[in-house]
């Protein structure tokens, strides 16, 4: 009973929607009427410029890091890593579905990217760290958002499977699960990226200035 208390809580930390609590707060609109129609972090970069994209997203990997971490809350967890990990997997996976589909927010929210990520890094810092460095050279390299979480994701299971062998199968299949997720949840940008079509995010804008 406990444990699903727990979910619970996590799930509505999840549903915390960031990205239209700021639109609204600050620009009075609201990010789901515009790009993508998404309300995660790679919209926002995209609408409403870096430093509100890059807020909202440490804020959504923030609300990842807090879920995982809920199993403090129970003693059981504090001496028991086996079990541990596997239930701040369940912690993690909930803030994601929470953020993808937000109660606080008519259940129409992001792509969770980054709130997985913020799970992993509760998780297993050192492998976050590397997803990270991933996901920003791409977003350096290419300025894609989108390009940039898909490949990160697709390097995740790579870290976990081979580089660092991790030997809990749990964490092992939801690092392969991850990655197909937001494969799965990134068709249309793929989609445009193949045709060309897909938006920059306003980024590095000194860099692009010196490159005109």
């Amino acid at each position: 009973m406990q444990e699903f208390l727990l979910i619970v809580i996590a799930y509505l930390i999840g549903s915390i929607p960031t990205a239209v609590l700021v639109s609204k707060t600050f620009f009075g609109i609201d990010i789901r009427d515009y790009g993508s129609g998404n309300s995660g972090a790679t919209n926002t970069f995209r609408v409403l410029g870096t430093k509100w994209g890059a807020f909202v997203m440490a804020v959504d990997i923030l609300k990842g890091v807090l879920a995982s971490f809920l199993y403090l809350l129970l003693p059981y967890y504090l001496t028991n890593e086996w079990d541990r990990t596997n239930f701040m997997i369940g912690l993690g996976l909930a803030a994601v579905v929470g953020h993808i589909f937000p109660v606080w927010a008519k259940f129409k929210g992001g792509k969770g990217v980054a709130t997985l990520l913020g799970m992993v890094v509760a998780i297993q810092p050192l492998v976050a760290l590397c997803v990270l460095g991933v996901f920003l050279l791409v977003l350096y390299l290419t300025r894609f958002v989108s390009l940039s979480s898909i490949l990160a994701s697709i390097a995740f299971p790579l870290f976990i499977l081979v580089i660092f062998n991790e030997p809990e199968p749990l964490y092992r299949v939801f690092a392969i699960a991850v990655a197909l997720l937001v494969i799965l949840t990134h068709q249309k940008n793929i989609s445009r990226l193949v045709q060309g079509n897909e938006n920059k995010a306003r980024i590095f804008k000194s860099r692009d200035r010196k490159k005109n």
